[in-house]
């Protein structure tokens, strides 16, 4: 017998963004007023910064593994997949900055 769908579709939250972990931050508080826009170097920057804490912090925990200091195993293997993944996301960025940048330059004036 077909079981109706019932609380369990509430449980899957159709249609809503799933929360894959924290979000890069970005500081806008060092821009002072709403009025000031960030700039395009700074953002970059600060993507940087994030993605370099998060590959050092992965390799710290897979360095603890290694000498057995830690046990968190699959701490250490999330950690590794997020430097992965914002790696990644990363060199994405640049491809497409560094596409866009080719584009400029074949352009004719």
């Amino acid at each position: 017998m077909i079981k109706p769908i019932g609380d369990e579709a509430s449980l899957l939250n159709l249609g809503q963004p799933v929360n894959l972990g924290q979000r890069m931050p970005i500081d806008l508080s060092q821009f002072g007023r709403a009025d000031d826009q960030p700039s395009f170097s700074s953002l970059l920057k600060q993507a940087l910064d994030h993605v370099n804490s998060l590959q050092q912090d992965s390799s710290n925990r897979m360095h603890a593994i290694e000498t057995g200091a830690s046990t968190d195993l699959v701490g250490a293997m999330i950690a590794a997949q997020k430097s992965s993944l914002s790696f990644q996301a990363l060199m994405q960025v640049r491809n497409k900055v560094v596409s866009a940048y080719e584009e400029v330059m074949r352009m004719q004036i």
